[in-house]
């Protein structure tokens, strides 16, 4: 077993309660850790036998690219679409944070942290 993982990775996105934020949109983060079985890379230099850290790109993207209003239910969703794509991922770890959410305040961010399996049980 080892990590892949993805940090850091950043979106101009329209996800949203109010109707502001649908519009002008917001800056969000979203850090990725996956545990898989990648002893064939490891062992053989071949893409097939670990997670393609571009197809995992291009399958957040999709996801950030469809209005949702709640982070919990994007992660849910960025979570499932990646289980669906390497469902021999043992344990998937994101953080989705969104920059200076509107609250009428100084806030650095608002995040959500999900981790299957324990969050799907």
């Amino acid at each position: 077993m080892g990590k892949v993982a993805l940090e850091g990775i950043e979106f101009h996105a329209y996800h949203g309660v109010y109707p502001e934020e649908t519009v002008l949109g917001n800056r969000f983060t979203l850090d990725l850790e996956l545990e898989t079985d990648f002893k064939e890379a490891m062992l053989h230099d071949n893409l097939e036998g670990t997670v393609d850290y571009f197809k995992l790109y291009q399958i957040i993207k999709a996801r950030m690219d469809i209005k949702v209003k709640l982070l919990e239910h994007l992660g849910h969703l960025i979570v499932q679409d990646i289980l669906d794509a390497y469902p021999e991922t043992k344990q998937v770890r994101l953080t989705l944070k969104k920059h200076h959410p509107s609250l009428g305040g100084l806030v650095d961010f608002s995040s959500v942290q999900i981790q299957y399996p324990e969050d799907y049980r």
